[in-house]
């Protein structure tokens, strides 16, 4: 049997594809990744806002319409979400499935390929994993998913309705993938979970063997988590960073979504003692007006948000600053969306995402009043875009005329008009997988040594010369020398593991 997987989503869902690569090729299934030759499709789902539920769904239509012969699972956040309703009214899916535990992924494809239709919502477990056959990230990356689910209850957010209460994995498990990653060859590492703050602070948790971690009472930018008895200790995230630190290897670490309200700052000085561990912080601030900041549900002010970036700043000057604003909240007026624009204007950050708010069922913001016209919404969320893209384009133009490293992702087919010239795309540390922009490579195919070097998941040294809106562009200037103790390997990912 061959199955075809079509994943959609953020990057935790798309380490739930790859474990349900392990789940079916472990039971003697193959990929192909051409839909025509499979015999099951699965569309690993969104179900976060409208637009990439409809997506979903088109993508359920879509292949029932030109895969007639196929079978349709659809997995994933939106197959968690609304598991009974579409059971009932998507008779294009053979069968549903929600990602609670992808291990019982076999008790829903063994019967829907002899014909019957299952429609299974696994209850919740503890953060799912084990060794991923196939990565689907470019060529020496890795997403390492580090908690599952979030006690933060954002007023607007539908993760805890999906994804549950926070559970978090044990730290020794989390550091041995790491290792063996490395090991395999993959040079970036990307920690996710919906709240990297919040690692270790579940109900349930015992990350590190020594009891439930719990958070300090304080505001944000608080240092430290109170124990039991009032004493201050490092946080979860600390320890787990300082762990990883330990491992040797060469490899690059970047923290993807860390909250506002309980940022980890002790996690700075860990940062600043190992070059590997990325000043790249993804914080989603989501409003610079503090009654909007509040109704969503969030403890901070617009000031507090702004003391995290400066402090910071303060201790990594070249610090990449990514993050997340939502216009339109209801009862979001003219002057608060105002508020909102100062706010991204005074932090300046390298990336952000601006969208407007999306009504979700089930959330305590889809019963608030008065909500935002949708023309509203487009046009507050397209100025915070138009905003930062100027921002963007500033300060990459700063990156200009110096050298880095850079993860190729891809080589681009040669133009048969110059067939010396080779392009190709890639990333530098300050720019995280599939949201930021790229650095496009320029080089001599003439030149056997560039020919060698520029290769997908290999790192080369390019001096960036141009920048633009979203990408840098740079010619290569050679090989990097941290190829050299990158682990080398011939063996396919899972071989190697």
């Amino acid at each position: 049997m061959t199955f075809f997987l079509d994943q959609h989503g953020c990057a935790k869902n798309q380490v739930d594809g790859e474990l349900l690569v392990h789940e079916l090729t472990e039971r003697g299934y193959r990929q192909t990744f051409e839909a025509a030759e499979a015999d099951l499709i699965i569309v690993n789902s969104c179900g976060f806002i409208e637009s990439a539920k409809t997506e979903s769904l088109n993508a359920v239509l879509s292949a029932r319409k030109q895969y007639p012969k196929a079978k349709i699972l659809l997995a994933g956040c939106l197959a968690e979400r609304y598991a009974d309703d579409l059971g009932e009214n998507l008779p294009e899916a053979d069968s549903i499935f929600g990602n609670g535990d992808l291990h019982q992924l076999y008790k829903v494809v063994e019967p829907m390929m002899k014909g019957e239709r299952v429609v299974l919502k696994p209850k919740q477990k503890g953060v799912c994993c084990s060794d991923r056959d196939v990565l689907l990230s470019f060529a020496g990356a890795a997403y390492v998913k580090i908690t599952e689910g979030c006690n933060n209850r954002c007023s607007f957010c539908a993760i805890p309705i999906i994804r549950g209460e926070l559970r978090s994995r044990p730290a020794s498990e989390i550091v041995a993938e790491i290792q063996k990653l490395v090991a395999a060859g993959v040079y970036e590492i990307n920690l996710i979970g919906q709240d990297l703050a919040a690692y270790g602070t579940g109900r349930d948790d015992n990350v590190f063997g020594t009891g439930r971690t719990l958070l300090p009472a304080g505001t944000p930018g608080s240092v430290g988590i109170a124990a039991a008895a009032g004493e201050m200790r490092e946080s979860g995230l600390c320890t787990l960073l300082k762990r990883i630190s330990s491992l040797s290897g060469t490899f690059r670490l970047r923290l993807l979504y860390i909250h506002p309200d309980h940022f980890n700052a002790d996690i700075l000085p860990v940062i600043k003692a190992d070059s590997r561990i990325l000043p790249y912080f993804d914080i989603p601030f989501q409003s610079g007006d503090d009654d909007i900041i509040h109704a969503m549900h969030r403890t901070g002010t617009a000031a507090q948000y702004k003391a995290i970036v400066s402090q910071i700043r303060e201790q990594f000057p070249d610090a990449a600053i990514r993050t997340t604003l939502l216009a339109g909240f209801p009862g979001e007026s003219d002057e608060q969306a105002l508020h909102t624009e100062q706010f991204l204007q005074d932090l300046s950050p390298d990336w952000s995402g601006c969208f407007p708010y999306s009504k979700e069922d089930d959330t305590l913001a889809y019963r608030l009043k008065k909500q935002v016209a949708k023309k509203v919404k487009e046009a507050r969320a397209s100025r915070l875009v138009e905003l930062q893209t100027a921002m963007t384009r500033e300060r990459l133009s700063k990156r200009c005329g110096k050298d880095y490293d850079v993860l190729v992702e891809e080589v681009l087919s040669v133009n048969a008009e110059a067939p010396d010239e080779g392009l190709a795309i890639g990333r530098a540390w300050f720019q995280a997988p599939e949201v930021d922009g790229s650095v496009v490579i320029r080089y001599d195919r003439s030149d056997s040594a560039a020919l060698q070097a520029v290769r997908t998941g290999r790192l080369v040294r390019v001096h960036v010369d141009a920048s633009g809106d979203v990408d840098l562009n740079g010619d290569f200037i050679g090989d990097s020398p941290l190829n050299q103790s990158i682990a080398a390997s011939t063996l396919t990912f899972a071989e190697s593991l």
